[in-house]
């Protein structure tokens, strides 16, 4: 295959060369041979719902751009495992929904604090803003394909860290319960 022309041309290759680099690396792999290790499209699908709330089959394949058969495999599998429920449409509609359960959702917290594990161990010499910088390229990225897909994903606030991989919060004091 030949070279890209021009300046930019250089550049899309080593940016196109170390994405696929990064995603081959077994130390950020999230499926490290645990049974209890969600696999790539349960853990996908669950992280949508949590950061959306409860969405229908025609959302999720909508949301990912696959077919709703190819979703439709992929959530009776989470329905199967006890990781996500159907209920009622919230707002009243006529689809049932699938909501993550307290097992999907503590699967699914297992698995970040794992992956955040696992990202720090990587980026254990870089500064905290070299750290910054790199998440504010990635989002920066991702925000764009979306636009180019016009298929937005939700984040949380402060940040767009997932709730395992911020800093934790001070501790509360507990109210005893009233007698």
């Amino acid at each position: 295959m030949g070279r890209r022309k021009g300046a930019g041309g250089a550049v899309l290759e080593k940016l196109e060369r170390e994405l696929m680099l990064l995603s081959r690396h077994q130390v950020l792999a999230r499926r490290e041979r645990d049974a209890e290790r969600l696999d790539r499209s349960a853990y996908l699908l669950l992280s949508r719902i949590d950061t959306q709330g409860p969405m229908s089959i025609g959302q999720l394949a909508e949301a990912f751009g696959l077919d709703t058969s190819t979703v439709n495999r992929q959530t009776a599998a989470l329905l199967r495992c006890g990781l996500a429920e159907r209920v009622p449409d919230p707002d009243g509609g006529m689809a049932r929904k699938l909501r993550i359960t307290v097992e999907g959702a503590r699967r699914l917290e297992e698995d970040r604090e794992v992956n955040c594990s696992c990202l720090a161990r990587v980026v254990a010499d870089w500064s905290p803003e070299e750290v910054r910088e790199l998440a504010d390229a990635l989002v920066r990225l991702n925000r764009s394909a979306e636009a180019l897909e016009g298929r937005h994903w939700p984040r949380t606030e402060e940040g767009d860290a997932a709730p395992s991989c911020r800093r934790p919060a001070a501790p509360q004091e507990q109210t005893p319960p009233a007698p």
